[in-house]
């Protein structure tokens, strides 16, 4: 089996990422008959907290057959300062698959070039790839493919809006970003996205006529020393029942979670009918368990 790990979209491709997404849609509609991961075992290892990463690829693995084993700083040798890349030789000979949460996105590469297994990415201060996934089976199972859609990012240029960046190149939607100014993504995967992304000077120009309207915290892990004015200067980038009045009427909103209601979001438009977290939110499982399989190579 040629090893494979995911630690951006890239690494599925747009093929791929419709592979997955397909087969994500499938096994929501219909669980196989057998275990397909049976004597299987996910190392998952945090450094940050969670609460749909934890539960959807630990309740994934169990649906497959397979086993998940938490692993944290406080817990392993991992807290204690030993090296990455022992770590890493390690734990891919004792489990089939590893999946990694933390802060940083070139731990994640060295972790990955040390590994005998697949390294899935939970998250980065980077990216959120197995976010997307989720994000992309949601919009199809509701609208159909997302290609040539126009899909707004309202809030901070954060590993979301990247990883959203990534699939607006390989699946050609188009990507509208307002933020805040000095709190723009990253120059790099902006310019790597070319025409497919643009950087709006306000929040309604992002929404105008979009069919999927998105946000994530204001302040997310890591930034809440600076909250107070993050509030401050995101004021104005707020997913209320005004900016969704910009988008199309049959326009859904998304938010990864969790969510501060009277925040980046209203009450209203997060508990409304355009909004399809929920969804979002479960499909965290089917897409990882596709996934998974998909690194592993099993029917």
């Amino acid at each position: 089996m040629t090893l494979r790990h995911f630690l951006s979209l890239d690494d599925l491709g747009a093929d791929g990422i419709k592979r997955v997404i397909d087969n994500a849609i499938a096994l929501k509609k219909k669980p196989p008959r057998k275990p397909p991961l049976a004597r299987h075992t996910l190392a998952m290892v945090f450094e940050k907290a969670s609460t749909r990463t934890r539960v959807s690829f630990e309740a994934g693995m169990a649906q497959l057959g397979g086993h998940a084993i938490f692993l944290s700083p406080a817990d392993t040798q991992i807290g204690r300062g030993e090296a990455v890349e022992d770590t890493a030789r390690v734990l891919s000979r004792m489990a089939d698959a590893v999946m990694i949460r933390n802060h940083s996105h070139e731990v994640l590469e060295q972790f990955a070039r040390h590994s005998r297994a697949p390294v899935i990415n939970g998250l980065t201060d980077r990216l959120h790839p197995c976010q997307l996934l989720a994000d992309l089976q949601t919009y199809t199972e509701q609208r159909g493919d997302i290609a040539g859609a126009t899909v707004a990012w309202i809030g901070d240029g954060n590993n979301m809006c990247h990883s959203y960046l990534n699939a607006a190149r390989l699946l050609g939607f188009d990507l509208r970003i307002a933020t805040p100014p000095g709190y723009g993504p990253d120059t790099r995967l902006l310019d790597a996205a070319g025409e497919r992304a643009t950087l709006c000077e306000d929040a309604a120009q992002a929404a105008d006529n979009a069919d999927l309207v998105v946000t994530d915290v204001w302040a997310s892990m890591g930034d809440d020393s600076d909250r107070e004015t993050r509030l401050a200067d995101f004021a104005n980038y707020q997913v209320n029942k005004a900016l969704m009045s910009w988008a199309n009427a049959d326009a859904l909103f998304m938010h990864c979670l969790p969510a501060h209601r009277g925040e980046e979001v209203s009450a209203e438009v997060i508990d409304g009918p355009q909004s399809v977290v929920w969804d979002e939110a479960e499909n965290r499982l089917h897409a990882q368990k596709a996934l998974l399989l998909d690194l592993l190579d099993s029917d």
